[in-house]
Parts: structure tokens; sequence; C-alpha cells
């Protein structure tokens, strides 16, 4: 039984893997269940044991993405014991440095999805970049109880900020196929970021 259940977890993930794959290859137009079953080098049946339809493949899809962007975002990784403005820095850094290992993938599935106009996926969507915005706020609203960062900044605003520069940078990264580092430009438009919100 608890081989059958990890069997059944091991082929969910492939399925989802190859769906975020085929949109990222050929964008959302060309997702099918029978695309992702050639993918995965299974029958349309087989995935349809597995979820009950593309709906539900996207959604788990998002969970995935909203787990991966989440846990990037999280201080620890980075072994910082106080959240100074560098720890920030080093956090977003250690985030820019695993989306360009997933060479973008996140954002542009998630534009993807979005243009599919699902009202479900879409409000799960809208919930995933809210969790993503109130992490950013958390990051910001902790270096300001640190000292680092200006007690008068107006943390949801310099959240959805820094979302606007992550989400754009590697928009732009990605449609120019990775044609400047993706870690450079960051530091760059980090020290602009930065000036704003310094306490001095």
């Amino acid at each position: 039984m608890t081989q059958k259940r990890q069997n059944t977890g091991v082929r969910q993930q492939q399925i989802v893997d190859a769906a975020g794959i085929l949109i990222s290859k050929y964008g959302s137009e060309h997702l099918t269940v029978k695309s992702i079953a050639k993918e995965v080098g299974i029958s349309e049946a087989a995935i349809y044991r597995h979820f009950k339809n593309k709906r539900s493949i996207l959604s788990f899809l998002l969970s995935d993405i909203e787990t991966a962007l989440l846990r990037d975002l999280s201080p620890e990784r980075t072994g910082a014991e106080l959240l100074t403005l560098d720890a920030i820095e080093k956090t977003i850094h250690t985030h820019f440095t695993t989306i360009a290992r997933r060479k973008g993938a996140s954002f542009q599935i998630i534009a993807e999805i979005i243009s599919f106009g699902d009202k479900k996926l879409n409000n799960q969507t809208y919930l995933l970049i809210n969790k993503y915005l109130f992490h950013l706020k958390e990051l910001l609203a902790e270096g300001v109880r640190q000292g680092s960062v200006r007690p008068d900044i107006d943390t949801e605003a310099a959240a959805m900020l820094l979302f606007s520069l992550i989400e754009g940078l590697v928009s732009v990264w990605s449609l120019s196929n990775g044609s400047f580092k993706l870690i450079e430009k960051f530091s760059s438009l980090w020290q602009i970021y930065r000036e704003a919100i310094v306490r001095r």
C-alpha cells in the first residue's frame, strides 16, 4: 500500500512537471492532456487516473510554484541571525539564483496560467501572489524592527515595488533568452532600491 501511494505521488509529480515544461517551451495554448501524456510517456487514460482534468493539473502546478517561491524567501536559507538590509539583499540574491536555475519558469508559468482565463485558477494565482507579497513585506518589516530599514517606510508599498522589480526583471530576462546575467542586473537595480529604503 505504501509503495502504491509513493508511485502515485511520483507519477503525479511527473505529470505536473511535464505541464510546466510544456508551458515554458510552447505556451499555454499548446498545453493539452494529450501533450502532457506524450511528454511523460504514458496514456491519456493514465493522466485521468491521477487528475480530474487539465485545471486540476495546473492547480497542482501552481501549488508547487508557491512552495518554491516562498521557500526562496525564507531568511533561514541564508543563515542570517539578524535580518539586516544586507541579509535581506542576500535572501533576494539567493532567490534570484534559484530563479535563474529554473530559467525564470515560475513567473512565466504564472503569466501563462492567467492567460487561460479560468476564474478558479486566477483566484489561486491571486492568493499565491498575495502570499509572495506578504513574505516580501515581512522581510522589510523585520528590517525595520532590526533598525536597518527606514522606520517611516510603507512596507506594503515597498514590497509591491520589490515584487515589480523582481517580476519585471525576470520577465525581460526570460524574453531575451537569458541574454544578460540576471544576478548582475539585480545587483544594479538593488542598489537603487536600497537607497530608497535604507535607514540613515
